[in-house]
């Protein structure tokens, strides 16, 4: 019927007189056949103005698309679905925009459902007098003549689609609509509401749940299916009756091709297309922080994570793959971080979330446990920072008691004489330990909590020597943060995900000094690989607690931090638990699915000491531990660093030249400083003082306390 005529048909509703005064031979026409008030406004536009008045009071607020309830979804830093929620009554609906459609797909909707649906303004009333009489003439419904806009009406509405109030008030609304929305708002609702079978809602909730795979990708088989559906979304579900499911598609591109939308080449090509036969799992991507994520954001409809959905794919697969080698109850978890941003890039809380045996719900990337040995490199770097050691430096290890205290090695051998560079590649226990008690305990802790870690001290008990060797709790997570600020060069970072869990406070002092951190972590790169691994790509350690409880490797590149914990959520034993031999192999694979070149470790900073032991200064060719010490008066000043005799690199010659950090331990303030006798600076309470040299040359450095007492040290600085 031309515009003109639809639009007077509009006008005229108003007036129209009360339904119940309807001829009975006309209403039963009306049931049988489906004739609207667009029909029956042909018989009399004076009969039905009442009725449509009340249907309009009566009428649901006209719907904004965006106001709609849909599921509240988690998606990655690029908006790739993580994991999806259902709606309150147990019904998936996932939002989705017009632009998120495949193209085809909306085409073959309008060419099969409404090929009028630009033009007509909401009723097309000559398919509606041509579906009337096809159903007068043959008892039964030939072809539909709801348009999109009244699908939408009913579909908001609810009830019968054939009853003749039930159709009234379709054709009122969807009048209604379309004087209130665009054409664009009414066809998303469509796409959001549309029935696909059993819970499913919407365009979206349907593609993934019948292909795997967003709307924007869909095939012209799978579009053809997935317009047949909502006519009769049970009795075509592909899930329970594929061939009634294929005939319905066939239907819809047969059709298609007579009005053509599609050509009858590829039509016949997607008739050869398979349909589904059982509907595919949602994603359930970071099930762990996806929960986590809804209940800091329990009113959002979309949470946006630092997740790279690709990245946390393949560690989940790599997690459940490696846990089933480990043992039945066994689990992994997994972290990554860009150690540049903060942002966490994947993080694996177990093995399998669903996995009861293996207690995956329990997130073990936040569970307190031993780190084992994951500590010890943070303890070196205390030694190198106060300039008592340097990764040259030879060390004993031999049997040695602190206390009542005696570490063995993991092996239970001794190697006598070593490095300091050797005693942290084979991790060996006795040394760490005689370096923790040089550098104190109480310190570690200290910074571990600059590098936003939460130690848990066993009973709240002050820090002992056994932190070293894993007697202390902390989480995966933690650890990961610890070894982002050794890459940073010693600045700690704020690990974050996006969940809106407060990002942890990061003072302003550094973890490790510059040159300290560089230290460890070149030490680390040379750590041996397990048998999978290159030699030199990534610095790392490994770590396994006490009784083969937890295995951890840690490592790091340029740009990316790993943290891989292997163990039992319940806190069993497993034997045979390992961090090199179990924990190791499952870093590297992390770290060879992140994609592209591996970013460079640091380079030296300016004042790192490159030499052997024997081109060393006197006081750092052997450690100096307390019982080198113990000649000296307790509290007599030590000028910690730069030690005597050493060659610093300030940059002078380069022309940017930085301060030189002069630190001194014991003694009692204040402290006067000299270079070459003259005073530079004198501090209350400060145990550190930076001073610039005028240029390249040997300076001598002394401090002076206040009891008079005092230390020197000779360097040549350039």
């Amino acid at each position: 019927m031309p515009n003109a005529v639809s639009n007077a048909i509009g006008e005229d509703l108003r007036a129209l007189p009360d339904l119940p005064r309807l001829g009975e031979r006309v209403k039963k026409a009306f049931a049988v056949a489906g004739l609207t008030l667009a029909t029956m406004a042909f018989f009399s536009t004076a009969w039905l103005g009442g009725a449509v008045h009340d249907i309009r009071a009566g009428l649901p607020p006209v719907t904004d698309p965006r106001t709609v309830p849909t599921s509240a979804i988690i998606v990655d830093r690029s908006d790739t679905l993580l994991r999806p929620y259902t709606i309150a009554d147990g019904r998936w609906r996932l939002p989705v925009t017009l632009g998120e459609v495949d193209p085809t797909f909306i085409a073959m909707l309008k060419g099969y459902e409404d090929k009028n649906f630009a033009t007509h303004h909401g009723v097309d009333w000559q398919a509606l007098i041509r579906a009337a009489g096809q159903i007068a003439e043959t008892g039964h419904v030939v072809s539909g003549g709801s348009t999109l806009t009244m699908q939408v009406a009913r579909l908001v509405q609810g009830g019968s689609t054939r009853a003749a109030e039930s159709k009234l008030r379709q054709i009122v609304h969807a009048l209604t609509l379309e004087d209130r929305l665009d054409k664009e708002q009414i066809l998303s609702l469509y796409l959001a509401l549309a029935p696909y079978g059993g819970n499913l809602e919407g365009i979206r909730a349907a593609s993934l749940a019948y292909f795997g795979k967003e709307p924007r990708r869909l095939t012209i088989a799978e579009s053809a299916l997935l317009v047949a559906l909502p006519q009769a979304p049970e009795a075509r579900r592909p899930d329970r009756d594929p061939k009634a499911a294929k005939a319905a598609r066939d239907r819809v591109l047969d059709r298609l091709v007579t009005a053509g939308v599609i050509d009858a080449d590829a039509a016949s090509a997607a008739k050869t297309e398979r349909v589904p036969t059982a509907r595919k799992p949602f994603p359930m991507l970071a099930a762990h922080l996806g929960d986590l994520a809804r209940k800091a954001h329990p009113n959002d409809a979309i949470v946006k994570l630092t997740l790279d959905a690709r990245l946390q794919q393949t560690l989940e697969e790599l997690a459940s793959d490696r846990a089933a080698t480990v043992g039945p109850k066994a689990s992994v978890a997994i972290v990554v971080a860009d150690h540049v941003t903060g942002n966490i890039l994947a993080s694996v809380g177990s093995a399998g979330f669903m996995d009861d045996s293996r207690n995956g719900f329990v997130d073990m990337t936040t569970a307190i446990r031993s780190p084992g040995s994951t500590l010890k490199p943070l303890i070196y770097g205390l030694a190198f920072e106060q300039g008592i050691a340097h990764p040259q430096s030879l060390i004993e290890d031999r049997p040695s008691a602190f206390g009542g205290y005696a570490p063995v090695n993991f092996d239970g051998f001794y190697r006598g004489t070593v490095t300091i560079h050797d005693a942290l590649t084979e991790s060996l226990n006795v040394p760490a330990v005689k370096v923790l008690d040089a550098v104190g305990p109480a310190r570690l802790v200290a910074r571990l909590k600059r590098a936003a870690a939460s130690p848990k001290l066993p009973d709240l008990s002050a820090p002992g020597l056994a932190i070293g060797l894993g007697g202390v709790g902390i989480s995966l997570k933690d650890l990961v943060s610890v070894y982002a600020a050794i890459a940073r060069g010693g600045r700690p970072v704020a690990l974050h995900d996006g969940t809106g869990a407060p990002a942890p406070a990061i003072e302003s002092a550094p973890v490790l000094e510059p040159v300290a951190a560089w230290y460890v972590a070149n030490i680390l790169a040379d750590v041996p690989p397990p048998v999978i691994g290159a030699s030199g790509r990534i610095a790392y350690k490994t770590g396994t607690s006490y009784g083969y409880r937890d295995a951890w490797s840690i490592g790091f590149d340029g740009r990316t931090v790993i943290g891989v914990w292997v163990g039992r959520a319940d806190g069993a034993p497993v034997p045979g638990l390992s961090g090199i031999g179990t924990a190791a192999p499952v870093l590297f694979e992390a770290f060879d699915r992140l994609g592209g070149d591996r970013a460079p470790l640091r380079p030296a900073p300016r004042g790192a000491l490159i030499a052997a032991n024997g081109d060393l200064p006197e006081p750092l060719k052997r450690f100096r531990g307390p019982e080198v010490m113990a000649n000296k008066a307790p509290d007599t000043p030590e000028i910690a660093f730069p030690p005597d005799g050493v060659q610093v690199d300030l940059g002078i010659r380069d022309g940017d030249p930085m301060p030189l950090m002069i630190k001194i331990r014991n003694g009692k303030p204040p402290f006067t400083w000299f270079a070459n006798g003259t005073p530079i600076a004198r501090t209350p309470f400060q145990r550190s003082e930076s001073w610039a040299p005028d240029g390249p040359g040997f300076v001598t450095l002394s401090v002076v306390d206040s009891a008079g007492r005092s230390d020197r040290v000779t360097v040549f600085v350039e």
